[in-house]
């Protein structure tokens, strides 16, 4: 397929995103119907701001968003979406909404999880906040897999820029302990099936992480324990999902290193993985559907789940 034919199909899809704006959410559903863990007595109330995106901070009941495929065309997959926002808001729509419509277009089901930011946390569970939503929404959409007629061994996880890093985490974390085992959801595995890596933190060390999801994250001094655990290309084994990246060479946001070492990490760990590094294209481009360097992105992720099938 030719950049030209890539690009009609990428604008076809974007019509279609337009115009099912009011059909494919289906719901939102809370991951903690009962009481969110780690709750803040003084929690803000949510900001919703809108200007070329809708970017959403101060999240204190995290949800997921559910986006279902015509039934004809479903194709029992699934994938959970991680906005990206510097672990400081969510960019909501450019990289979760808008992807996961995106993904109807291929016969997914998508979730979009609106997972919860760290820094007004100060306990000691503060920088695996992020992480535990992360890993209740799997293990709820996991659960209740027949409810939207999804296989349950074949939930993906995709994350995009701080998203990317808590994509990873889950990759590379999935056993930590977050929930007591008297948690209903003890016995049902957090570990992703894929994962997709857009333009991904990866590393807390200094020389290539984000520096302002570092400090969200890990706070202003963290122990070198806490660096190494949250550097995900270190936490990479055998058990580690396949995994898709996608990164340009000129961002000035979060070096493509991050996209590299993880690439190289997974690779000898004898991971499936599959790495795209275009020369043009910067951060935060969700889709890319207004820059001709990076459009072809969404077709060759298509490209890779199809060859993920036939393994």
């Amino acid at each position: 397929m030719n950049l030209k034919t890539s690009i009609i199909r990428l604008t076809l899809c974007c019509l279609y995103i337009a115009l099912s704006a009011n059909l494919s959410a289906q719901n939102s559903i809370p991951l903690y119907p009962e009481a969110v863990p780690h709750a803040l007595a003084d929690a803000p109330q949510e900001k919703h701001t809108e200007n070329d995106i809708l970017w959403i901070t101060e999240i204190r009941t995290p949800t997921i968003e559910v986006y279902l495929p015509p039934k004809r065309h479903q194709n029992k997959k699934a994938v959970i979406i991680l906005p990206g926002g510097g672990y400081h808001g969510l960019a909501y729509d450019l990289e979760g909404i808008e992807i996961a419509k995106w993904y109807n277009t291929i016969g997914y089901t998508a979730f979009v999880l609106k997972y919860r930011t760290p820094e007004r946390h100060t306990r000691d569970f503060k920088n695996k906040i992020p992480l535990s939503d992360a890993v209740r929404a799997i293990k709820y959409i996991r659960k209740n897999a027949d409810r939207w007629s999804i296989d349950p061994h074949n939930i993906g996880i995709m994350g995009f820029s701080a998203g990317g890093h808590l994509a990873s985490t889950l990759g590379t974390h999935y056993d930590m302990e977050v929930f007591p085992k008297s948690d209903p959801y003890h016995e049902v595995s957090a570990r992703p099936d894929f994962m997709v890596l857009i333009y991904p933190v990866i590393s807390m060390e200094d020389a290539y992480t984000h520096k302002g999801s570092k400090l969200y994250l890990l706070g202003e001094k963290p122990s070198k324990e806490a660096v190494h655990l949250f550097s995900n290309n270190k936490q990479v084994n055998s058990e580690t999902p396949p995994t898709f990246l996608i990164h340009c060479e000129d961002d000035n946001v979060v070096p493509v290193a991050n996209s590299i070492m993880m690439f190289q990490a997974l690779k000898e760990n004898d991971i499936d993985t599959e790495l795209h590094v275009f020369p043009k294209g910067g951060h935060g481009f969700g889709l890319g559907i207004t820059n001709s360097h990076i459009s072809i992105w969404p077709t060759l992720l298509e490209r890779w789940l199809h060859q993920l099938d036939e393994k």
